[in-house]
């Protein structure tokens, strides 16, 4: 179990210390769902930070950190759940190029959105999870959940 949440202001101005700040208290009410581990993440200029509270079960160490960021730099996602194939996967991306820190399925799934683009990645995963993933190049942010709901993933607009 983990918990994400973020708030975007696409319209809006918002310090970098107000975003923190939403960002930190989203995070601190998911404290329950993730124990082990806490992040965030603000973009100031595109108005937008994820929270992340981290339950660690699969690689335990500091590689498993999120908001995980990819190697390129472009994508950063927030992740709650488990993959099934992340083996497969991790195999597919390390044969295009894509190098791994840590042993996280977090880091295989933020590889393949870099890699592919988060549309085409996101067919490929079969698991339970949900995810909050930010294109820093496109500007876009994509939330997704596994076909049957399992992992909760609510959103509101404002």
């Amino acid at each position: 179990m983990c918990g994400i949440a973020g708030c975007w202001y696409q319209n809006s101005e918002r310090r970098v210390d107000e975003l923190e700040e939403f960002a930190r208290r989203m995070g601190s009410v998911l404290s329950h769902r993730g124990p082990d581990d806490s992040g965030i993440i603000v973009f100031e200029h595109d108005g937008l930070a994820l929270a992340h509270r981290r339950l660690s079960i699969i690689d335990v160490s500091a590689n498993g950190h999120q908001p995980m960021i990819s190697s390129c730099g472009r994508i950063v996602i927030v992740y709650n759940g488990e993959l099934y194939n992340t083996a497969g996967l991790r195999t597919d991306l390390e044969t295009a190029g894509r190098k791994f820190r840590g042993s996280s399925d977090t880091e295989v799934i933020v590889e393949g959105f870099a890699e592919y683009g988060i549309e085409n990645f996101v067919r490929r995963l079969d698991g339970i999870f949900s995810f909050g993933a930010y294109d820093s190049q496109s500007k876009s942010l994509w939330l997704g959940r596994d076909h049957l709901g399992v992992k909760p993933l609510f959103y509101g607009q404002f």
